[in-house]
């Protein structure tokens, strides 16, 4: 063959370049050939989208095709309790998809605790953007034998002791916002939405108990009108990208506002405690039991010297702290407020109980002790909560295929959401499941408390809230004071019944509630 016909080796790259110009250039010139071409790959990507949903959906209900690229996410925009309760009611596990993250959603007791209790398969991711605003190395991030340990040292924060110490600044906290609140009312008595008023009462509760003298007033003022954005950030689904004026941006923002002033309160505490200061917040007894831990170990010579924490560290667990207390327990605290309004029944039998506990004298901060016998009380806060979980779901993400079922296995990288609702609204557990009896929870042989795995308001496994008594006591504290100490009258709307979902729920109007003082 003659060797003018040979293609050279080093001559291919340039032909290959040509002819690929050559034809994107007769591609850009031939504009119906480039309209065809773009909207076959365009096809091709829909079809693509549609066929791994419907791979992954298998045969759970859900809808049979996805909207392309955005899903669900215009359902979730507005999110409803009715349209969740629409999805419950699809199946036992149920498939939809939003921003191509693929989720399933368990509706029965069964599937719910199987989720929450299998961190060789899931591990908890709150919402899309939850990393993004409570940083991805926060602590309750932690999955496995990490986060056991991690929590182990978190338990000293809870023992009866330290709530204890905490309950005197819950009392005098709480009395000094409802002086606030009658002084208010009594300038205008029209009723006003307890919304935003409970919601800062429970972050200078939070932040003083947490922080105690190391944050100033004025920072707890600051954090508490940044925070709304970190709410309103951590509806269940988002915006994806943290760009200016996006939720996610915002709350990025305020974030970092609460971390500067939370690591100041972190390293005055330090200081506080090595130069023996008195145990005030629960950042104290933090430091005081590493303190002690470390003294022992040296002391004992063999033991393991516990590990440090920086201000930084410790910051990001009570902000982990902050989110779980100002959300949820504004929720049940406003729920609270509302049932007792439209059940003045069982709200006089609160105050009877308050009579009879406290020996009459409210003006003595409540102890732990006189807590102990609010037993009527007790069944009132579990009730309120049973009725209108501040949390309906928790999302958790699949880090591997997890089997969930016999019939189904979800696929790994999905959403998989354990729903708290249905649990708590199962009429085969609770009798008449829509109203506020809390009686049912006062018979140690009730359908209640003989199906205590149904009560999932606080989780359960590992990740299970770590506060549920210092919830229990804040709640306590707070309507046994406004019981003793005020009368409110409940103004009803068409909206008072509605569900407003966020991070957790609240009732659509706000409670629209009118104050006076109380007295015997």
């Amino acid at each position: 063959m003659p060797s003018s016909s040979i293609v050279q080796p080093s001559s291919v790259p340039s032909q290959i370049f040509t002819s690929a110009e050559s034809f994107s250039n007769k591609l850009l010139n031939d504009k119906p050939t480039m309209i065809i071409t773009s909207l076959a790959i365009l096809l091709s990507l829909l079809i693509l989208e549609q066929t791994v949903y419907r791979v992954k959906k298998g045969s759970l209900p859900g809808s049979k095709w996805t909207i392309p690229v955005i899903g669900k996410f215009l359902d979730s925009m507005n999110p409803t309790l009715e349209g969740y309760k629409k999805q419950w009611a699809s199946g036992e596990l149920s498939a939809l998809s939003v921003f191509h993250i693929f989720i399933v959603m368990a509706t029965t007791n069964e599937y719910t605790r199987k989720i929450l209790n299998s961190p060789a398969y899931t591990e908890p991711c709150l919402v899309a953007s939850a990393k993004q605003v409570l940083c991805g190395d926060n602590w309750v991030f932690l999955n496995g034998k990490e986060h056991v340990d991690y929590r182990r040292t978190l338990n000293g924060l809870f023992t009866r002791k330290a709530l204890a110490v905490y309950l005197d600044s819950q009392d005098s906290i709480t009395r000094q916002h409802f002086t606030e609140w009658l002084a208010a009312a009594k300038k205008d008595p029209s009723p006003q939405s307890i919304m935003h008023t409970t919601r800062y009462l429970n972050m200078h509760t939070s932040l003083r108990v947490f922080c105690g003298p190391h944050i100033p007033e004025e920072a707890i003022k600051i954090i508490s009108d940044n925070y709304w954005k970190i709410t309103l950030a951590l509806e269940l689904v988002n915006f994806p990208l943290a760009i200016p004026g996006t939720k996610v941006y915002g709350a990025i923002q305020a974030r970092k506002i609460a971390m500067k002033h939370l690591e100041a309160a972190c390293r005055d505490s330090k200081i506080w405690v090595a130069n023996g200061g008195e145990t005030t917040c629960m950042i104290d007894q933090w430091v005081r039991d590493l303190q002690d831990a470390t003294e022992k170990a040296i002391a004992d010579g063999n033991g393991k010297i516990p590990r440090t924490f920086s201000d930084r560290e410790m910051a990001l667990v009570l902000l982990s702290f902050l989110f779980a207390s100002q959300d949820a327990m504004s929720s049940g605290v406003i729920y609270m407020f509302q049932h007792l309004a439209d059940h003045p029944e069982i709200l006089a039998k609160v105050r009877e109980e308050q009579k009879i506990v406290r020996n009459g004298d409210y003006t003595k901060p409540m102890t732990l002790e006189q807590v102990d016998q609010m037993v009527y009380l007790r069944a009132v806060i579990k009730e309120s909560l049973r009725l209108k979980p501040p949390v309906t779901m928790v999302p958790y993400k699949a880090t591997k295929a997890f089997p969930i079922s016999p019939f189904y296995t979800v696929p790994a990288n999905s959403m998989v959401i354990p729903s708290i609702y249905p649990s708590l609204h199962d009429p085969n557990v609770y009798e008449d499941p829509h109203l506020f009896l809390p009686d049912r929870w006062l018979d140690p042989e009730s359908k209640a408390n003989a199906n205590p795995k149904n009560f999932l308001v606080f989780g359960a496994g590992p990740h299970r809230c770590i506060g549920v008594e210092y919830t229990n006591i804040n709640m306590a504290c707070v309507m046994g004071n406004a019981a003793a100490l005020l009368n409110w009258e409940h103004v009803r709307t068409p909206e008072s019944d509605e569900v407003q979902m966020i991070a957790t729920i609240f009732p659509k109007d706000g409670c629209l509630l009118r104050f006076s003082p109380r007295q015997e």
